[in-house]
């Protein structure tokens, strides 16, 4: 299977799935089509304890290596000094804007809408900075090709979770009501633009700040040549996680209530089982071979972004509220608790299309940066 082929395959899947599982369910499609997604057609299911316990069991083991690898996070060393002045600017920059964000004044009432994107920009060049300062490099000075690559890439990225959620409902905007379709369309792609070289750039400060062998648990090394049996043990591992994702996919259309958790899992799961079938390494090689140091440090690079995404949309005068089946309480912020694991393989998803873009291996599986000494 060539790479064009399986993109293709990809694309129909993804896209093609869910409305599947709508026109299974009969239901008409001309609800999850609107533009902007204003109309509320669903009313999530209320708090369940047992869900809640369930869906918590199911969530311990995407914690449990975010746990490990912040333990093993190390500042020492370190010296704001170093931090560039291009650096000091941004942080600046990213204070400015959040009080735009959260005060009413009418001075700021034209910009205030429009809030997310330099906020972002900001925390994204403050990353890139920190990670300079601890590393002597970072990809906003080494590589802005590939960042500016990212920024292109990430509007697409997160306009297709936006089509999934038409399906759960899970989240929805407020404060878009005057936006026309075209002028929602530009601030939003703007605003999706930022989400990807945010994780990735975060991603790539937490490697500067963690030990190279930070969660590889074994010496084995990747296999010089795969057997014929190892590669199709591999081919039916790819091809049963192949069909798992897209079972999962067609059933969010089916049944929203019940598998909205897979709307972050199912794109994982086909995207991961293509490449895999392809006989390539994929995000999770690594893990298989004992080394859990990336998916973790990616992780936590999603769940830190998604701590000033659901903050700094808190008070914001355009912003994003929750509609989460079941477990739709002890909300930080605007989040339910329970749903602040939907960042830990969001993170995953992110390298996915990063690494696709890439031109080269990742920083974070190439390079072991050094821990300067206390």
């Amino acid at each position: 299977m060539t790479r064009p082929i399986s993109f293709c395959i990809a694309a129909v899947l993804l896209l093609g799935l869910p409305l599947l599982g709508v026109w299974l369910a009969g239901l008409p499609v001309s609800q999850y089509t609107e533009f902007p997604p204003l109309a509320i057609y669903r009313v999530a299911a209320p708090f369940s304890t047992t869900a809640a316990i369930v869906i918590f069991a199911t969530q311990v083991p995407l914690w449990l290596p975010v746990i490990a690898i912040t333990l093993r996070f190390q500042v020492s060393g370190f010296r704001f000094q170093r931090l560039p002045r291009w650096g000091w600017i941004a942080l600046a920059w990213t204070g400015t804007w959040w009080i735009i964000a959260w005060t009413r004044l009418p001075c700021f009432a034209p910009i205030q809408r429009h809030t997310f994107t330099p906020l972002w920009l900001g925390y994204i060049t403050f990353v890139n900075a920190l990670t300079f300062a601890r590393s002597g490099r970072c990809m906003m000075t080494q590589e802005p090709r590939r960042l500016m690559r990212l920024f292109a890439a990430s509007g697409f990225f997160w306009w297709f979770f936006e089509y999934l959620n038409r399906f759960v409902q899970n989240w929805f905007y407020v404060g878009i009501e005057n936006f026309g379709r075209f002028e929602y369309f530009i601030f939003a792609t703007l605003a999706f633009s930022t989400v990807l070289p945010a994780v990735i750039s975060t991603a790539e400060m937490l490697d500067a700040f963690t030990p190279a062998n930070a969660l590889a648990f074994t010496a084995r090394r990747p296999p010089a040549g795969a057997t014929e049996p190892r590669r199709i043990a591999a081919k039916i591992l790819g091809g049963a996680q192949l069909l798992l994702g897209c079972l999962a996919l067609t059933s969010i259309g089916i049944w929203p209530d019940y598998f909205f958790p897979f709307l972050w899992l199912a794109p994982l799961f086909i995207l991961t089982s293509l490449k895999a079938l392809r006989g390539e390494e994929t995000i999770f090689s690594p893990a298989a071979r004992g080394d859990w140091r990336r998916l973790a440090v990616l992780s936590l690079a999603a769940l830190i972004c998604g701590f000033f995404w659901e903050m700094w949309n808190f008070h914001s005068l355009a912003k994003w509220q929750y509609l989460v089946p079941f477990v739709g309480v002890w909300k930080v912020f605007e989040m339910p608790l329970l749903g602040f694991a939907g960042y830990l393989p969001f993170g995953w998803e992110c390298a996915v299309i990063a690494d696709a873009l890439a031109r080269r291996p990742p920083i974070s599986a190439t390079v072991a940066v050094p821990v300067v000494p206390s």
